[in-house]
């Protein structure tokens, strides 16, 4: 489906996210009378891209009956906010939320219809490089479906889940995974100046090897333990350094551990 064809969208939060996600569409065909922003206190980077691509930001959710209504809030906040866009929720209004945590059924209550989709992008989105998984409710169409999944395609691939309490888990791997990969650069970083080097160079080098490392990753069909290996000569550095990240599995039982707390805090957030 082109974006073109999608009608009004209201997206209600103008932060990163929000904005990550709006720059998307427009880039990706969304003509700009078609999207208006919706932020009581719009920040410097949410009045630029109104300026940039002559966009409506309102205060409130108010006038226009949107097609589709994005909810880009923080969790803490959304009950309030459910409330007051009631009266712009049309019989043609579909929901999507990527607010972390907060099941079909609250959004639902809080909304007074249940054509919502629930997903959760991550900040890679920024750059068109991010993931999101998908599920929609049961008053959802298939094209419904076909809308939420046209938007979010701009922010990069999708995944549609067979189940809702799949999507904690979906938060806790992707959503909050570039925070585990940007403390593993700090972490590398800090490796490097501890042997000596100047802390620009180890910024640097740890930097670039993250990067590089993700783009071979993007390019290459081999699977990681694939790459891995590829990396690692018998008896040399690289498998001196893996044997202590690998010694009783302490890597992958410390990342177990790490995605288990923010899936436990997501369903946290989802009882309010």
């Amino acid at each position: 489906m082109a974006l073109r064809d999608i009608g009004p969208v209201m997206l209600v939060g103008a932060g990163k996210m929000g904005l990550a996600l709006a720059k998307g569409w427009l880039d990706a065909g969304l003509p700009p009378s078609n999207l208006v922003l919706v932020d009581p206190n719009p920040g410097g980077a949410a009045r630029q891209l109104a300026e940039d691509y002559e966009l409506t930001i309102s205060s409130e959710a108010v006038g226009l009956l949107p097609n589709v209504l994005v909810l880009a809030v923080k969790p803490q906040i959304i009950d309030g906010v459910l409330e007051s866009l009631q009266p712009v929720i049309g019989p043609q209004t579909l929901a999507i939320s990527i607010a972390a945590g907060i099941d079909i059924a609250r959004l639902a209550r809080g909304l007074g219809m249940g054509r919502i989709v629930r997903t959760m992008p991550n900040t890679p989105a920024q750059i068109g490089k991010g993931i999101t998984g998908m599920v929609a409710g049961p008053d959802v169409s298939a094209e419904g479906r076909a809308i939420a999944e046209a938007l979010l395609l701009a922010a990069g691939p999708v995944v549609w889940l067979d189940a809702e309490s799949q999507l904690d888990a979906v938060t806790a791997v992707s959503g909050s995974g570039p925070a585990y990969v940007f403390h593993l650069v700090e972490a590398l970083a800090a490796a490097a100046k501890a042997q000596g080097l100047p802390d620009a160079i180890a910024e640097q080098l740890a930097r670039q090897t993250v990067i590089g490392s993700a783009a071979l990753l993007e390019a290459d069909p081999a699977t990681p333990a694939v790459l891995r290996q590829n990396v690692t000569s018998p008896n040399g550095t690289t498998a001196a350094g893996l044997a202590v990240l690998m010694a009783d599995n302490s890597l992958t039982e410390l990342v177990g551990r790490t995605v288990e707390a923010a899936r436990l805090r997501s369903e946290e957030l989802g009882r309010g």
